[in-house]
């Protein structure tokens, strides 16, 4: 099977071993990269959560020759991070320019985002901050024609409002990390975007009946790396059992506390984009469909929205 992450964080400073601002191993970013291309990972698309962190992960792909086809980048402003536009040194605009440039800089780059509203975590930036840079950066998707890569966390009708009022912006959107009501599921679906799946996404009975009901040729796989790991506690654990020895050394490998790290070793609690299999067992258990079937349906999903990866 063949995967492509559509959400992971590798420009996150822990692939570097750094925890907090303090090394608690060495730098083993290549290997993570190898693991998941062992694993059937052909493409990893690189979340932007702000304008440092894209031109990072741009920088990145294209100093490295291995990661040409390999490694892309989404850019935009994270909702918990969209106090960056007011704080920027030349104010809102030039910030919102600098992602226009940093946006059609590369061929790596192939959507707008991470952008939406997240008001779980609103002591990082309030509501209104929020939903009006959240709203800006439908121009950015506008201006490059990129699709958008969207976040969503407890927003009540807020966030589907903005995305109805500005759906004749983009042509595709994914929804990633979706955690949402079945409700809000068939919602976002009705404005035709696309819903991405991770551990996060199947950690409840509740979940897995929002999973199972996602239309097949609107839903992609993700890890959110190093986040949202399928843990024991998840009710998606118990859909692994059938997933076979040889391909959990691909998708599971050997795993150390931090305190303990191998080089060679996975770092326990931190996930990686190797996982991808483990997402697309789990989702195949869950809706009962072949595993080998479901993977060329995602691909066939993904290759449609981000057209640039075929």
């Amino acid at each position: 099977m063949k995967f492509i992450d559509i959400g992971a964080n590798m420009t996150d400073p822990m692939f570097r071993g750094l925890y907090r601002g303090k090394q608690a191993h060495p730098d083993d970013l290549a290997l993570v990269l190898k693991r998941a291309h062992e694993a059937g990972v052909q493409k990893i698309l690189i979340t932007g959560t702000n304008l440092q962190d894209s031109k990072e992960a741009i920088e990145a792909i294209e100093n490295n020759e291995d990661a040409k086809g390999f490694l892309y980048s989404t850019v935009g402003c994270h909702p918990t991070r969209c106090s960056e536009f007011e704080a920027y040194q030349d104010g809102p605009q030039a910030y919102y320019d600098q992602l226009l440039k940093v946006a059609t800089s590369s061929a790596t780059v192939v959507a707008i985002g991470e952008c939406g509203l997240d008001y779980d975590r609103l002591h990082f930036c309030d509501k209104e901050t929020q939903k009006k840079y959240f709203e800006m950066q439908f121009d950015l998707a506008e201006k490059t024609q990129l699709p958008m890569f969207l976040h969503n966390r407890n927003t009540g009708s807020d966030f589907y409002d903005l995305v109805k009022a500005n759906r004749h912006k983009f042509k595709h959107g994914v929804v990633h990390s979706f955690t949402g009501s079945l409700e809000e599921m068939k919602m976002l679906i009705d404005l035709d975007l696309y819903i991405g799946v991770n551990g996060c996404s199947m950690k409840t009975a509740e979940n897995l009946e929002v999973v199972k009901a996602i239309p097949r040729d609107k839903l992609m796989i993700e890890t959110d790396a190093p986040w949202c790991d399928i843990r024991p506690t998840h009710a998606s654990f118990a859909h692994l059992k059938n997933v076979s020895s040889e391909e959990m050394k691909l998708y599971a490998p050997p795993s150390k506390k931090k305190e303990k790290f191998e080089m060679g070793c996975m770092v326990k609690s931190r996930n990686e984009p190797c996982t991808m299999g483990l997402v697309l067992h789990a989702v195949a258990s869950i809706c009962n469909v072949d595993p080998n079937e479901l993977a060329n349906v995602i691909w066939n999903n993904t290759c449609t929205v981000f057209d640039t990866l075929e």
